[in-house]
């Protein structure tokens, strides 16, 4: 019977359990008054896809556009991405990996959940999981096809093991089709997704 239950639960999609006991404690403390869903959820909502993913995104895009910068940020992310403004707690010692046509990275923190909130804001939900946690490295492969990324079996998967040491920043390939185009339009392609390596920038056509 314990077999079957940790075979469902392996199965189920990344953050799932996670979600429903955060979703539980949401329920309780309304209930009680102590928040107010609406603002908590416009709150949670910004910091997750807006303000500290959007600081990323103009990493990002700069280093597309400006080779002195991305070489900086090889060299040193750190120093590159403070030069930004975005730096402080949770962004120390930070690394910038790239994904090229025969590598892709994936981030993950298996013991606890170290993110680089600088850059990337709130760690989404399904990011501090066990499921995604455990399986990030077991099976990435299986992993990024439920988050709908579906990549070549010639493409290696190369997975980054966060700590409180040490936070990566994934600067995603630069979509076909977008020469000429400058820093500020591509920002909107990157995705918050794409920087932690569980997803793809965004089509060019969708701008």
């Amino acid at each position: 019977m314990h077999d079957h239950h940790e075979d469902e639960h392996e199965q189920r999609a990344p953050g799932e359990d996670m979600a429903l006991r955060v979703k539980a404690l949401e329920s309780l403390l309304v209930e009680k008054g102590y928040v107010d869903p609406a603002a908590l959820d416009a709150l949670i909502e910004t910091y997750e896809t807006r303000v500290g993913p959007r600081n990323g995104a103009k990493v990002v895009a700069k280093a597309w556009t400006e080779p002195d910068f991305l070489d900086w940020l090889r060299r040193d992310a750190t120093a590159a991405i403070a030069s930004l403004g975005f730096a402080g707690r949770q962004g120390e010692h930070m690394v910038a990996i790239e994904n090229t046509a025969e590598t892709h990275n994936l981030v993950v923190c298996t013991l606890c959940s170290c993110y680089p909130w600088p850059v990337l804001g709130l760690p989404p939900v399904w990011y501090k999981s066990p499921p995604y946690r455990s399986r990030a490295v077991r099976d990435p492969r299986g992993v990024l096809a439920e988050f709908g990324v579906e990549l070549p079996a010639s493409v290696a998967i190369r997975v980054w093991d966060s700590t409180a040491e040490i936070r990566y920043l994934v600067i995603p390939m630069r979509p076909a089709g977008t020469e000429g185009w400058p820093a500020e339009r591509l920002e909107r392609l990157v995705t918050r997704d794409s920087m932690i390596g569980a997803g793809l920038p965004l089509r060019p056509e969708a701008f």
